[in-house]
C-alpha cells in the first residue's frame, strides 16, 4: 500500500481562499503544543506572540519597520514565482542592494547634499537587479538551475559584506568594531512620526511597490504574459511570448526590490552598514509571498502577520525564556502548513495498492 496525489479535476474557490486562515490556526494550534513540550505555558507564549506587540504605539512602529522589507522582496518573489522562476537568493540581493546604496555615505563621506538620498535608493535597487541577474543570466543562457545559483549566492553576499566591515569600510573612528561610519543626515531615510516611532517611509515603499505590481499583474499585458508562461510555458510560446526574457524580467524585478528593501534598511532603522543587517528576511518573505497567495495586496497583509511574529518571538523570548530557535521554528511550521494546505487544494491523498501502483507505473512508461 501506498499513498498517492491524484490532481484534482477542480479546485475549491472557497478553500483557495481561505486557505491562508486555515494555515495560520494550524500553525497556532501546533505552535502551542510546540510550547507545552518545550514547558512554557502555550496561552503566554501565544499572549506574548499576537496581542503584546499590539499594545504600544511605538511597538506599531516596529511592526511597520519590520514589514516594510517583508512586503518589498516577497512582492518582487512574486513576479518570480507566478511565472515559475523560483528566486530562493533574495537575501543576498537585500545585502547587495544595501551594499551599493551604502556606498555613497561610506566611501564618499563628504559628499552631502539633498540628493545622497535618491542617489542611494535608486543605486540599492540597481545593487540587487545586478545581483539577481547573476542567476537569471544562467539559466536563461544555460538552463542552469536557478534554486541553486540563487542560494549559494546569498552566502557570497555575506562573506562580502563582513569583509567589507570588518576592512576596508570599517570606520576610522570606531574602536576596531566591525561597522561602518554611521551615515550622515543626509544619508538617513527620513522617519514617518519622529515623536511616536521608528516607522520610516520604507513601509510606504513596500505599500506603493505592492500597488504598482497588483496593477501591472491584473491590468497589463505583461501581467499577462507573467502568469500565461507560469501556468503553461507551452502555451506562451505559441502566444509569442520569450520564457528566457521572462526570467531575465523577472529576476530583475524582483532583485530591484530586494536590494531597495536593503538600502531602505540600511538608511532607515540601522543607520549603518554591519556584519549582519538581516534577521533572515529574504528567507521568511518567501512564507510572506505564499500566505499571500502571490497577490501583492495579499501580500501586505502577509507581511505584518510575519512582522507580528518577528516581534511577537523577540518579546517571548525576553518574557518566558523561549529560545530564538524556537521563535524561528514557530515561522517554518507557518510555511509548511501554508504549502500543505495549497498541495491539498490542487492534490487529492489516495490509498493504492502494489498491484494498482504497479499497473499504473507501467501504463505511464509505455
Amino acid at each position: 500500500m501506498r499513498l498517492e496525489l491524484v490532481k484534482r479535476p477542480q479546485r475549491s474557490a472557497l478553500f483557495s481562499a481561505v486557505s491562508p486562515l486555515i494555515a495560520l490556526v494550524l500553525t497556532v494550534a501546533a505552535g502551542a503544543v510546540m510550547f507545552s513540550v518545550l514547558g512554557k505555558n502555550p496561552l503566554d507564549a501565544l499572549y506574548y506572540y499576537f496581542i503584546d506587540p499590539l499594545r504600544e504605539t511605538w511597538s506599531l512602529h516596529e511592526l511597520a519597520v519590520k514589514a516594510a522589507p517583508l512586503i518589498l522582496i516577497a512582492v518582487g518573489l512574486s513576479v518570480c514565482f507566478l511565472s515559475n522562476n523560483w528566486n530562493i537568493g533574495a537575501e543576498g540581493q537585500f545585502i547587495a542592494g544595501a551594499i551599493a546604496g551604502g556606498i555613497l555615505p561610506v566611501v564618499f563621506p563628504d559628499f552631502q547634499n539633498w540628493s545622497v538620498l535618491p542617489l542611494m535608493m535608486l543605486m540599492g535597487v540597481a545593487g540587487g537587479a545586478a545581483y539577481a541577474a547573476v542567476p537569471a543570466l544562467l539559466k536563461a543562457r544555460f538552463n542552469t538551475n536557478e534554486i541553486l545559483t540563487s542560494l549559494m549566492l546569498v552566502y557570497v553576499a555575506q562573506l562580502f559584506l563582513d569583509w567589507l566591515v570588518r576592512g576596508p569600510w570599517r570606520d576610522p573612528g570606531g574602536m576596531n568594531f566591525p561597522e561602518t561610519r554611521d551615515f550622515h543626515a543626509f544619508a538617513i531615510l527620513p522617519e514617518l512620526l519622529p515623536s511616536a516611532g521608528r516607522a520610516h517611509w520604507g513601509i510606504v515603499f513596500a505599500v506603493v511597490a505592492a500597488l504598482v505590481l497588483w496593477f501591472v499583474l491584473r491590468k497589463t499585458l505583461k501581467g499577462f504574459e507573467i502568469r500565461v508562461l507560469g501556468q503553461s510555458p507551452r502555451a506562451g510560446r505559441f502566444a509569442g511570448f520569450s520564457a528566457p526574457r521572462m526570467v531575465v524580467v523577472a529576476f530583475l524585478i524582483s532583485g530591484g526590490l530586494a536590494g531597495l528593501a536593503g538600502i531602505s534598511e540600511v538608511a532607515g532603522a540601522i543607520g549603518q552598514l554591519q556584519p549582519s543587517i538581516s534577521p533572515g528576511y529574504g528567507f521568511t518573505a518567501i512564507i510572506v509571498a505564499f500566505l499571500g497567495r502571490l497577490n501583492p495586496l495579499g501580500i501586505v497583509a502577509a507581511g505584518f502577520v510575519l512582522a507580528l511574529s518577528y516581534l511577537g518571538g523577540e518579546a517571548a523570548q525576553i518574557s518566558i525564556g523561549l529560545s530564538d530557535k524556537a521563535a524561528r521554528a514557530f515561522q517554518g511550521m507557518l510555511l509548511f502548513f501554508v504549502l500543505g494546505c495549497d498541495t491539498l487544494i490542487h492534490y487529492r491523498i489516495r490509498l493504492a495498492g502494489r498491484a494498482t501502483a504497479r499497473r499504473r507505473e507501467v501504463a505511464q512508461n509505455v
